[in-house]
């Protein structure tokens, strides 16, 4: 089934392994409002709380475009280092690509729930965790809470969904309208939907905050929204 352009998917199979990699940059910015709009929200925001010498990470870095962003907006912090982690072999040779020419970062093909994390004041899911299965998210969100220094920061954005069925119903109708008025013919939307079912499964905000919640954190404001997009920037 064809989803978008170069991109050939199966029922119920997403991945992002094969060669989604070669196109994802153009797919994803076409499928989710305010992608670029989000990257410049936690660039601003790595302002407060990522120290000369700090560690941070990107949980699911893809293509490594935003953990490229991060690094250049604090190219006058040469000694932080900047930690891609992604299970996709192809995204993270297209990270290696992409960020070549930048000294400070390092990236790991590797499943995010098992990685060896160092202390780290600032880390960043950027629509990953909906694809985590279910039963591993609150051991993920548990490591990264310890992880964190004490006064660092997790920026966590996801797709969520409805408090209900009727906002939900909302929410999916307005989206698609999205996909349609982005160029995403009928046909297309209809693959994409169907080849996620089993492989990403959002939770609704409510649901998230209790993942956070039961980690340990308290300290936990909404910095985005847009339909059934959302950020989040919890503080230890």
């Amino acid at each position: 089934m064809k989803v978008d352009n170069q991109i050939e998917v199966k029922r119920a199979d997403w991945n992002f392994g094969g060669k989604v990699c070669d196109t994802f940059v153009s797919h994803v910015r076409k499928s989710v409002p305010g992608y670029e709009e989000g990257h410049k929200i936690v660039c601003g925001l790595s302002d407060f709380f990522c120290l000369k010498n700090s560690v941070a990470y990107e949980i699911g870095t893809s293509t490594g475009e935003l953990l490229s962003k991060l690094a250049k907006y604090n190219e006058h912090k040469p000694d932080m280092r900047w930690i891609g982690i992604d299970s996709e072999e192809p995204m993270i040779n297209k990270a290696k690509e992409h960020c070549k020419d930048i000294k400070n970062i390092e990236l790991h093909h590797e499943d995010v729930r098992l990685f060896p994390y160092e202390k780290s004041d600032f880390i960043v899911s950027y629509y990953v965790i909906q694809f985590v299965p279910p039963r591993s998210r609150q051991e993920l969100i548990d490591k990264i809470y310890e992880t964190l220094n004490w006064g660092g920061a997790f920026v966590w954005f996801e797709k969520v969904r409805g408090p209900d069925a009727r906002f939900q119903d909302i929410m999916t109708n307005m989206y698609h309208n999205f996909k349609l008025e982005n160029g995403f013919s009928p046909e297309e939307i209809m693959n994409k939907s169907n080849s996620l079912k089993g492989a990403m499964e959002p939770f609704s905000s409510e649901g998230n905050r209790g993942l956070l919640e039961r980690a340990g954190f308290k300290d936990i404001m909404p910095i985005y929204r847009n339909l059934c997009f959302e950020g989040l920037v919890c503080i230890k």
